[in-house]
């Protein structure tokens, strides 16, 4: 940006940038530009609303809620990774399974107090049926007690 003299102040002057100046340095191409603008911006549009009503949607949902589908869903990951799935010969991975597993039973163990026993009983026993899977899966079977998510469960048989 190059500035100006002031010769009554004998001084230099900065000049203003285009956008203090308010000019369009961006020039439409075609005719065509307004359309694609307004597309654009109604685009935007409808995905800020989404996104409000999306964050409006979380905040009216109960905590309960939140902690039981964030469980169910890290159960069908561990499943997956177990080989419980419909082609294990491609999905089965304990490591990823192992890591799954200690998640979801930290978060059970953690959450249980905070949820009502018939969802915590119900994600404790999905929780022990995936412990069983991972040690029947896994070709060296951990000791009793060092498997999967059992320092957060205690040793599952």
């Amino acid at each position: 940006m190059s500035s100006s003299f002031d010769p009554e102040q004998n001084t230099p002057v900065p000049a203003q940038s285009s956008r203090e100046q308010h000019v369009d340095t961006i020039r439409p191409e075609t005719g065509d530009h307004d359309d694609r603008t307004d597309d654009r911006q109604r685009r935007w549009e409808e995905q800020e609303r989404a996104s409000q009503a999306a964050t409006r949607d979380i905040a009216d949902v109960p905590a309960v809620e939140v902690i039981t589908t964030t469980a169910v869903h890290l159960m069908s990951a561990a499943a997956v990774k177990v080989g419980l799935a419909d082609s294990p010969e491609t999905q089965k991975d304990l490591d990823e399974a192992r890591k799954l597993i200690n998640a979801l039973a930290g978060l059970i163990t953690a959450g249980a107090p905070e949820i009502s026993d018939m969802h915590a009983r119900s994600l404790r026993d999905g929780l022990r049926s995936l412990q069983l899977a991972f040690r029947e899966a896994s070709s060296i079977p951990d000791a009793i007690g060092k498997g999967p998510g059992e320092k957060y469960t205690g040793p599952v048989t």
